[in-house]
C-alpha cells in the first residue's frame, strides 16, 4: 500500500508544481488542478480499502463529479476568453474587468 501513497504524493507534487511554477498557460493550470483532485481521490480510495469502509469511495465519486463540473466551467471560460482576445495567456487576463 505504501507504493500507492508514494504515487499519489508524486502526482500531487507534480500538479502543485504545474500550478505554481508554470503560471503562463491557463490550460496547464486546469490540467494540474484535475491531476491534484485525482491524486486526492487515489488517497480516498486507498484509505477506504485499508479501513474497509465505503465512505471514502463514495466521497471519491463526489469529488469526481465536482472535478467534471470544474473542468467544464474552466474550459467554457477558456473558449470565451480565446474568442475575445485571440490568445490563451494568463498575462492578459486582468484586462477582462467589467
Amino acid at each position: 500500500m505504501l507504493k500507492y501513497f508514494f504515487i499519489s504524493f508524486l502526482i500531487f507534487c507534480l500538479s502543485f508544481w504545474g500550478i505554481f511554477l508554470t503560471r503562463k498557460n491557463f490550460l496547464i493550470i486546469l490540467m494540474s488542478i484535475e491531476m491534484m483532485l485525482l491524486s486526492i481521490n487515489l488517497n480516498f480510495i486507498i484509505f477506504s480499502l485499508i479501513l474497509d469502509d465505503l465512505i471514502g469511495q463514495l466521497f471519491a465519486l463526489f469529488v469526481l463529479t465536482v472535478a467534471a463540473g470544474e473542468s467544464a466551467v474552466g474550459l467554457a471560460l477558456l473558449v470565451i476568453y480565446y474568442r475575445i482576445k485571440g490568445i490563451i495567456s494568463i498575462d492578459f487576463i486582468s484586462s477582462l474587468k467589467g
